[in-house]
């Protein structure tokens, strides 16, 4: 998994309360197992027509916020059935942190084994944000997990905070797999220790 410190990225503004997850990449894009080209579907029903042709309204299809890697938006971002690919979809369309005044708790937990920061904020906060990033050209923040703040070059800053041990994972970029093989070594001498036919040896 990719790690998270710090970046300074082109902020998209996406005010739309209770986003679920079909909206972020609807069902018609979850046969696949992998995590490349998901981003053809992030967004899917809002960035394209029924012909296939980008709607040149929807934020992510302005020239303005090509390049995006932080999205601000609205409350309860990631409701609805739990899926992994929604945030296989933003990692592969190049967002990195999601900032929000609250989210779904399936959506925050999956970000972080995915190599997303979902950054928590107050309401106003979140709104400032919004508008800064409607009405500023260029504009970018920078996100530091290490400092646990999110800030911009026209003076604006804000705490957040995130439970030590998923800050920890993200800025190692560990995931569940990462966390395991950790402690290879011990997983491999208590195998040398157990007896031949426990661990298959010698089985046809």
């Amino acid at each position: 998994m990719q790690p998270f410190a710090k970046i300074t990225g082109r902020a998209a503004p996406l005010p739309i309360a209770n986003l679920d997850t079909d909206q972020l990449i609807p069902k018609q894009f979850l046969k696949t197992v992998t995590r490349k080209g998901l981003a053809k579907g992030l967004f899917y029903d809002f960035r394209f027509d029924f012909d296939g042709n980008p709607k040149p309204d929807f934020v992510l299809n302005q020239p303005a916020y090509q390049g995006t890697q932080v999205l601000v938006c609205g409350e309860n971002f990631g409701c609805g059935s739990s899926r992994e690919h929604a945030p296989w979809a933003l990692l592969d369309f190049g967002i990195r942190c999601v900032i929000a005044p609250s989210f779904a708790d399936i959506f925050y937990n999956n970000c972080f084994k995915n190599g997303i920061l979902p950054v928590t904020l107050p309401e106003e906060t979140v709104h400032l944000l919004m508008e800064r990033a409607k009405t500023t050209p260029g504009y970018e923040v920078t996100v530091d997990l290490e400092a646990q703040t999110v800030s911009d070059n026209q003076g604006f800053s804000a705490p957040f905070t995130v439970d030590s041990f998923r800050r920890h994972c993200l800025l190692n970029g560990l995931d569940d797999i990462g966390l395991t093989l950790q402690h290879a070594d011990a997983i491999a001498a208590y195998e040398s220790r157990r007896p031949a036919w426990k661990r298959g040896v010698g089985q046809a």
